[in-house]
């Protein structure tokens, strides 16, 4: 039988008193949580080693650097229609974790057809592809790994990436966003600029079914000082409230992608990536612009020409037209002569 756990964060007191984003003085806080001053400075301080951008104004109180939503079970589970409800064995939500595909890959596959689910407020090993750092600021973003078990790895792995990056355009768009691409295999975009990427890992026995996890991270706000530490890194980065006209609740934004994976799955099980090829076209960031793709240390330009059946790119160079497999080939955008 599917069960739909109830599972919920149990934020630290402190913080949810926080949240609104506006100053609070020691003693209000002190009284509220019925501890000392100084109880509330250390609270202060351990908020802080966590990452969380806490001010303190002198005789005058804290206050987030910005104002969070902070992430309900109940209001992500309210995005789910009955149908994806019922794939769904367990959501778990956290405070805190290394990294989210970590905890799901470390646990049992659950059982076909059901999905396990963690999100997680906070990420200190969150990870992108060819083992990148997946950087969130606290309160900006998504962090959703979903676990699931595949019985046929050889037909559904290889343009896996792909339908999810459908699943998540369309969850975008239903928070309002408009305008977004996907950038081949793993990337979603916003006017060239990365709003969030995707990373699936599996554990899998010889002849047997696959325990795969599937990991979204995406940027719903970033403030400022997060754009250009990221960005520091040589990334073009964007969120999700830049396709918006007003900022996308975070918990509308992970009920839409974990409803549109569990949609996504249970279809692309059944009939692979044929079923999504198209949406993925009409969303190609990159079809019919010169690219550079890089595999093993050497460069091929050339002008991208979509992906095929089999979801690998597909690159026309002078000579010939070419076809990468995902985890071989890296791709990005070329300012240079394809």
């Amino acid at each position: 039988m599917v069960v739909s756990t109830p599972n919920g964060i149990e934020h630290p007191p402190l913080l949810v008193l926080l949240s609104d984003g506006e100053l609070h003085s020691g003693e209000w806080l002190a009284k509220e949580l019925r501890q000392t001053r100084a109880a509330v400075w250390k609270g202060v301080q351990r908020l802080r080693a966590a990452g969380i951008e806490v001010n303190a104004l002198a005789r005058r109180g804290y206050r987030l650097a910005n104002r969070v939503e902070l992430l309900d079970a109940r209001r992500i589970r309210a995005e789910l229609t009955e149908e994806c409800r019922a794939h769904l064995h367990h959501l778990e939500l956290l405070f805190e974790v290394d990294s989210t595909n970590t905890r799901l890959l470390s646990s049992p596959p659950p059982a076909p057809g059901t999905a396990d689910v963690c999100v997680s407020e906070l990420q200190y090993a969150g990870r992108g592809r060819l083992g990148r750092r997946w950087i969130a600021p606290f309160g900006g973003g998504i962090a959703l790994s979903l676990g699931w078990t595949c019985s046929d790895v050889v037909r559904t792995l290889p343009a896996l990436s792909l339908g999810v990056g459908v699943a998540v355009s369309r969850a975008l768009t239903r928070a309002g966003a408009q305008g977004i691409s996907l950038k081949w295999p793993n990337d979603i975009w916003f006017r060239d600029r990365k709003v969030g990427g995707v990373l699936i890992e599996l554990r899998a026995e010889s002849g047997g079914p696959a325990h795969v996890v599937i990991g979204v991270g995406i940027n719903v706000s970033l403030p400022e000082q997060a754009r250009r530490e990221i960005e520091a890194g040589g990334v073009a980065v964007a969120a999700a409230a830049d396709a918006c006209a007003t900022a996308p609740s975070r918990n509308l934004v992970a009920g839409a992608i974990l409803d549109e994976l569990l949609s996504m799955l249970v279809r692309y099980e059944r009939f692979g990536f044929s079923a999504f090829r198209d949406e993925w076209t009409a969303l190609d960031g990159l079809k019919d612009r010169p690219a550079l793709v890089t595999v093993g240390g050497t460069s091929i330009f050339g002008v991208a020409r979509g992906v095929d059946s089999d979801g690998a790119l597909l690159l026309e160079t002078k000579e010939r037209l070419q076809r990468f497999v995902s985890g071989e080939a890296s791709l990005r955008l070329s300012v240079g002569d394809a």
